[in-house]
């Protein structure tokens, strides 16, 4: 059974919350209510996650923080507020689960005589397909 990694943490304390008008659909709506939803997490201010967590957090999810060390998740998908602010919640507990997924080591392997020698195969009778095309010598 194939092991899948959970990120246990609740960050929802630390959470900061900023609401604006989305480019999103709505009609009229979009003009007066603010149901875009940006969602601000300090990592390195994070008081649950460990230094190591928080470095790894940094390092792989760097194109999304800004120059004070903070994780901004925008949503602005669906026309209520409370939706997007769910979708924000769920994406960056998703993008932490993906960055902190221990890496599996990668195990060496060599080609195999018939791998080898197919690809040899291969390669001689695409260099004769080239051949026969070739206009003959007139000499």
């Amino acid at each position: 059974m194939k092991e899948v990694f959970r990120f246990s943490k609740d960050l929802s304390n630390e959470f900061k919350f900023i609401t604006s008008r989305s480019s999103g659909p709505g009609g009229q709506n979009v003009n007066k209510v603010n149901s875009k939803v940006e969602l601000r997490f300090s990592i390195f201010d994070s008081k649950l996650l460990t230094q190591e967590e928080k470095e790894t957090l940094f390092r792989k999810l760097y194109h999304h923080i800004n120059s004070d060390g903070v994780l901004i998740v925008s949503a602005q998908n669906e026309r209520s507020q409370l939706s997007n602010k769910e979708i924000a919640i769920e994406k960056l507990y998703q993008w932490i689960e993906l960055a902190l997924k221990p890496v599996k080591p990668r195990k060496k392997t060599r080609p195999t005589r018939a791998s080898k020698e197919k690809r040899i195969a291969d390669k001689q009778i695409q260099a004769k397909k080239k051949q026969d095309r070739k206009k003959p010598d007139l000499q």
